[in-house]
């Protein structure tokens, strides 16, 4: 059997058991592993078993379980409603003021937190009943809590920049820096959208009646309720890029720190730290599993020298940015039924090492390969926030709207996407100034 063909049995039979709903790292383990012994027979176990013990012992893996704690006190310690408390008495007095202040705190809490779904389910269940008394549209409602969530992908500190850190053994402080300034950039630009809609359209996102707002005092007031969290992110995000700090020391600052916030706000208690660290638990051990079967699946791929068979084809199309190009569809093809993970462990065997053979900043790449898991987070039929959503709106909501409601959201990471790939400093300019690359 040829090289090629063994690859393609690899990807279709992995393809298959994800889209039929087993564990990421099932898939990608069992398909890596009997792949392995039958091409090898015992040196395939062996592959596997010093592939999987290299990689453990790499110190970065250490910064994953803190970072993940540290969003989850904050969450499940309520000082995520404080936040959205704040910025409704700030911004509802205008037309879409909550809807956009709603893209604000889900900002706020991807840089706590560093994943998506937990920003998603906050947002659905403490801003979306708060727009929707206030007579805001569904479809509005639906779509900014969607995309808002999405932005825990890009802003850091990103559990999925970590992984894509891992796998393309660049620097996890690099590509925080890099995602900054377009996760910046992505959630103004909802902001924008957002504010122009409402204006045109104020059915859309009515303000906040003139006895329901409050005067300048309670808005200064409210903002003692941000500025734990908030001077948490900026010292967990300053000590590492100032280079005080290594990725697992800001992590282990960031857990510590949330800790002291929850105190601060006095709703921290044992159950809440209890609940904190099983979960953390649960969600590390899920993303070890993951990436030690990608490591064993990309052995096996590396082991048959498919990489050097693909990568001709791809530098045969003469143009390297129809590459990148090609590249960036499939990823937005593969969204639609895959998750970021499972993405990433099907094609960077073979995307990688070709974007770096073409001479392009693995660092840039990375921010494009994120960005599209934003849109693959939204996009139908099997976006996971689209399941998060159907299971938290209230009845009146159906599956319909909610695919209806991400559309214009997506349309605008698109339009993010392209300004990233056409102009890479919008990346590159920060890690480049803060970390002389």
């Amino acid at each position: 059997m040829s090289i090629q063909i063994i690859a393609l049995v690899m990807f279709l039979s992995m393809a298959m058991l994800l889209i039929s709903g087993r564990y990421i790292f099932v898939a990608v383990g069992s398909i890596g592993a009997i792949f392995a012994i039958a091409l090898w027979g015992t040196g395939g176990i062996d592959m596997a078993f010093f592939s999987a013990y290299s990689f453990m012992k790499w110190y970065v893996l250490l910064a994953i379980p803190p970072f993940i704690f540290m969003g989850l006190i904050l969450s499940k310690s309520g000082v995520a409603d404080d936040l959205y408390d704040m910025i409704h008495k700030w911004f509802g007095g205008i037309a879409g003021g909550l809807a956009m202040g709603t893209i604000g705190i889900s900002a706020m809490i991807a840089a706590m937190v560093g994943e998506a779904t937990c920003g998603t389910v906050t947002a659905g269940l403490i801003a979306m009943p708060a727009m929707l008394k206030r007579k805001y549209n569904k479809l509005m409602v639906t779509g900014v809590v969607q995309a808002g969530g999405a932005l825990g992908f890009l802003i850091p500190p990103s559990v999925v920049f970590i992984i894509y850190g891992i796998i393309a053994r660049v620097s996890i402080g690099h590509l925080f820096l890099a995602g900054a300034i377009p996760g910046v950039l992505l959630a103004v630009m909802y902001v924008i959208y957002i504010g122009i809609r409402c204006r045109r359209n104020p059915s859309m996102g009515p303000p906040l009646p003139v006895e329901e707002r409050v005067n300048w005092k309670g808005k200064l007031v409210s903002l003692k309720s941000g500025i734990a969290p908030i001077l948490l992110i900026f010292i967990v995000l300053g000590l590492l890029f100032m280079g005080v700090t290594t990725v697992m020391e800001s992590a282990a600052v960031g857990a510590v720190g949330a800790i002291v916030c929850a105190a601060i706000h006095r709703k921290l208690s044992w159950s809440v730290v209890k609940i904190a660290m099983a979960e953390t638990l649960r969600v590390s051990c899920l993303f070890l599993w993951i990436l030690v079967a990608a490591l064993l699946f990309s052995s096996v791929y590396d082991g048959l020298g498919a990489v050097k068979i693909l990568e001709p084809l791809f530098l045969s199309l003469g143009n390297p940015v129809l590459v990148l190009v090609m590249m960036q569809a499939s990823f937005i093809a593969m969204g639609t039924f895959l998750d970021d993970t499972a993405m990433l462990l099907i094609v960077a065997p073979l995307y990688i090492p070709i974007v770096a053979t073409l001479g392009y900043d693995l660092v840039w790449y990375g921010v494009l390969y994120v960005i599209t898991c934003e849109m693959a987070y939204l996009t139908p039929p099997f976006g996971y926030t689209l399941f998060i959503m159907r299971g938290i709106v209230p009845k009146g909501i159906t599956m319909g709207d909610i695919y209806r409601s991400v559309i214009p959201f997506v349309i605008i990471q698109g339009v993010c996407l392209a300004l990233v790939f056409a102009f890479p400093q919008i990346a590159l300019w920060l890690p480049n100034l803060i970390m002389g690359r």
